[in-house]
């Protein structure tokens, strides 16, 4: 049997505290795993962790990042005849399916709990974050082809459309099972999308 190299062995006991952790992030709540216990149930040690994360948040930051490229990849796939409202409502359906069936509502909650806290991994304000590039692109597109006015506010626009998404994702915690995801997301967002273009109508009318 072929002996595994250095590189892969390290690579499967990251690979091990990666998923433990975001197991019991899961299960107990963020606030509620130390890192000792991410160690203990990985069978890994302490030296392998810090080799491999500089903190428990730094693995939510990896998960962002895989979040972030699925983004990436939904929206090189789009086609490119979508008017603004379209596009942001395809990503908003793609966005709430992947977090539901990846993440699920546990693992949801805590992140939005650990979102709360300050902390280096204040990732719902970081807007250097490939989602706000996204909306950023989309706003800014929509205002070169005239579908909104040219006195709007990109970034400010682009922050309240990721807002849309928080609220959302909020109520779908709060309300559970009664709550569906997919069709609240969209209604929600068409309502606010709705707003941003007929500001542009009467600008067009007046």
């Amino acid at each position: 049997m072929k002996k595994k190299t250095r590189e892969q062995q390290a690579e499967e006991t990251r690979k091990r505290i990666y998923q433990t952790a975001l197991k019991l992030f899961e299960t107990k709540g963020f606030n509620q795993v130390s890192v000792d216990e991410i160690v203990r149930k990985s069978k890994s040690s302490k030296g392998a962790f810090y080799g491999h994360f500089s903190s428990k948040y730094d693995i939510f930051i990896e998960k962002f990042k895989e979040i972030d490229s699925f983004y990436e990849n939904f929206v090189r796939n789009l086609p490119s005849d979508l008017h603004f409202e379209e596009k942001v409502i395809a990503l908003f359906d793609a966005q709430m399916t992947y977090l539901k069936n990846e993440l699920g509502e546990d693992l949801m909650r805590s992140v939005y709990t650990s979102g709360l806290v300050k902390n280096e991994a204040n990732f719902f304000a970081n807007t250097d974050r490939s989602l706000y590039k996204i909306l950023n692109q989309f706003v800014h597109e929509a205002v070169d082809h005239g579908e909104l006015p040219t006195s709007i506010e990109i970034d400010k626009t682009s922050l309240f459309i990721s807002r849309c998404m928080r609220g959302t994702l909020y109520d779908w915690l709060s309300f559970g099972d009664k709550f569906n995801l997919n069709e609240e997301a969209k209604s929600f967002i068409s309502i606010f999308l709705k707003g941003l273009v007929n500001s542009n109508e009467v600008i067009n009318n007046s």
